[in-house]
């Protein structure tokens, strides 16, 4: 049985492995090349070499009820979408409460992980770190990988002819800081992803003019949704996941692009793409279309080439440029496992994304390798807590021809809906991921049974956002607090946006509403028996 686990990164995934292994009586040991926790989430001057970048006016694009650590909310008065130095707060939080920093080994690098040599029997793993130009070298019964995937930029400069003889300014969207470095230039951002629109709409408020380049275009997504709730607390839960089931995916999607429609049009805007919403991951911006209207932002397509001082676009328009900004995604390696685990093409072979299938002992875990239509945080916690319980025997993995055959269904069916692209080699569905993980470790929330014991916690739990809370119900790692903070997860949302005082006026719809959700939980019920 493992004790002494090795995990390698101090970001979000990190802090999360570190409680799980306390959790489960093992020994933790983090080590963070850096000089603080955050990984991704910190923000910094200037680049830092391995580690995620971000900058300085970023805000997080999933919200905080879906966002938290399943046995830890995020405070009341916290806003419902979080720029990073509360996310910052809310991580420090965290480590202070379960006192996990005594556990992290910070300004220090893991530069080789390799098989001891009786692996076969122990699973063990001896880890070579360097710290201030020492090294070292430890025994270790199992290892956590929470390096994360934004760390390689991806920087395809040669798929952009020309880009060699451009005497402007070009870099990739990890380099970007704040708008004032484009003070009245004119800019072409590529890519049209979460990082390209919201670049292209910072910087279009300093710039000249800034030009949006894709190849596909994209399905817009707002952060705030109906009524003024996060979008994500509403599209994510359990009723609409049963629903979209029953549904053909083309039903699904037009149901969906109708709606984003009756926003804006986006083929008036130039965004429209040729694929389906649910082919892509989505873009979520809120400012995006207004920035198009009031003529700040220009889309255009791809590029066909650059000259010393233009591009030239596939459409044979031409367009003087004095900065180019590529928001074209990251790659992931992981030189310090000696070739035990293989990335090509942003893909890398892990049973539901975690555990490798070709090692004699499952005792080496992979957190956050993964693109969640939703956030990422409860996902990775879910994955060390099962990761956990495997390397202390509790849980077992299945056959190597099981394992492998889930990897196989699980690429065959991304390939199918999905467009071709490197952000699509690690897509997740939230809740059906989740429970996939859940019913491994026996946490999957038993909606029948609560509908008999628990009829008001039920209803919000079919009904309201698919919280992490849901997790910690029962089973391992079960959390008292878990009811309390699902049935008053509504409150929190609202809270911090009541900062005056209005009068509301009572309405019949709630009622109306509760009988139509009553309707459908029988139907829910009758499915699940």
């Amino acid at each position: 049985m493992a004790r002494r686990v090795a995990i390698i990164g101090g970001g979000s995934s990190g802090l999360c492995a570190i409680k799980a292994c306390l959790d489960e009586g093992l020994e933790p040991v983090c080590f963070e090349r850096s000089g603080d926790i955050g990984g991704l989430w910190r923000f910094e001057e200037k680049p830092e070499e391995g580690r995620a970048s971000i900058y300085r006016s970023v805000i997080i694009n999933t919200s905080k009820e879906m966002m938290c650590f399943s046995d830890f909310p995020i405070p009341d008065d916290f806003p419902n979408y979080m720029h990073h130095s509360k996310i910052m707060e809310y991580f420090r939080m965290y480590a202070r409460r379960f006192d996990l920093l005594r556990h992290i080994r910070f300004r220090t690098s893991v530069r080789r992980v390799a098989k001891c040599s009786d692996f076969t029997t122990t699973g063990r793993w001896e880890v070579e770190t360097e710290s201030e130009g020492k090294q070292e070298s430890a025994t270790f019964d199992a290892v956590l990988v929470c390096t994360g995937h934004h760390t390689d930029a991806h920087l395809p400069l040669h798929t952009f002819p020309g880009i060699e003889k451009f005497k402007g300014r070009y870099l990739h969207s990890r380099d970007y800081k704040e708008p004032q470095e484009f003070m009245d230039k004119r800019v072409v951002v590529i890519g049209i992803g979460n990082s390209g629109s919201d670049l292209a709409v910072e910087i279009s408020q300093t710039a000249k003019q800034v030009l949006l380049s894709t190849r596909r275009g994209a399905w817009i997504l707002n952060r705030v949704g109906q009524q003024g709730y996060p979008i994500d607390t509403i599209l994510t839960t359990r009723m609409k996941s049963f629903l979209q089931h029953l549904m053909t995916s083309s039903m699904a999607s037009d149901y969906a692009e109708k709606q984003l429609n009756m926003r804006f049009d986006h083929a008036n805007y130039g965004l429209k793409p040729n694929h389906r919403i649910l082919d892509q991951h989505p873009t979520v911006n809120d400012d995006l279309p207004n920035r198009i209207i009031s003529g700040r932002v220009r889309v255009k397509p791809n590029i066909k080439q650059f000259t010393e001082t233009s591009a030239i676009f596939e459409d044979g328009t031409k367009e003087d440029i004095d900065a180019v900004v590529f928001a074209t995604g990251y790659s992931f390696s992981f030189p310090f496992l000696e070739g035990y685990v293989k990335v090509v093409e942003n893909q890398v072979s892990l049973y539901k994304y975690v555990f490798p299938v070709d090692l004699e002992k499952p005792t080496l875990a992979f957190i956050g390798y993964i693109q969640p239509l939703g956030a990422i945080m409860p996902i990775s916690e879910m994955q060390c807590r099962w990761a956990t319980r495997v390397f202390k025997g509790l849980n077992k993995l299945p056959p190597r021809h099981i394992m492998e055959a889930d990897i196989k269904y699980k690429r065959e069916e991304m390939a199918k809906r999905y467009v071709t692209s490197r952000r699509h080699t690690i897509q997740v569905d939230y809740i059906p991921y989740m429970d996939e993980l859940a019913c491994q470790l026996g946490v999957k929330p038993n909606l029948p049974l609560l509908f008999l014991t628990d009829p008001k916690l039920a209803l919000e739990v079919l009904l309201g956002p698919c919280t992490p809370y849901q997790y910690r119900l029962h089973g391992p790692g079960a959390w008292q607090g878990a009811r309390e903070a699902i049935l008053t997860q509504q409150q929190r949302i609202v809270q911090p946006l009541q900062t005056r005082h209005v009068e509301k006026h009572t309405s019949t719809m709630p009622l109306l509403l509760k009988l139509a959700g009553a309707l459908a939980v029988f139907a829910v019920i009758f499915t699940y028996l």
